[in-house]
């Protein structure tokens, strides 16, 4: 007895819901929608990436531009100091042959 209670509570509490199947037009409809919203995604999607790839490729030429200036200004630096130690040694062997 106390079964048959507790049972028909839960069945009042929570009401079956039937499916409500929707008639096949509405379903391509739907579909149609879909397919529709899907190519639009992808169509952003792909401008999104090829936004991106262009970011990335003008990134690349920045760093490429920059490390050649750093290479010529390192390569610069590099060949004064080889005139400086030049330099240095003409006058050092000048000072030898003074004596």
């Amino acid at each position: 007895m106390k079964r048959d209670v507790l049972v028909t509570s839960l069945v009042k509490q929570k009401p079956v819901q039937k499916l409500v199947q929707k008639p096949a037009v509405d379903g391509s409809k739907e579909s149609l929608w879909r397919l529709e919203h899907l190519e639009s995604q992808m169509a952003k999607l792909s401008d999104l990436v090829r936004e991106h790839a262009e970011d990335v490729d003008r990134l690349v030429r920045i760093v490429a531009e920059d490390r050649d200036v750093i290479r010529r200004q390192l390569l610069r630096k590099h060949h004064e100091q080889v005139r400086v130690r030049k330099h240095l040694r003409d006058a050092n062997s000048k000072v030898g042959l003074d004596f």
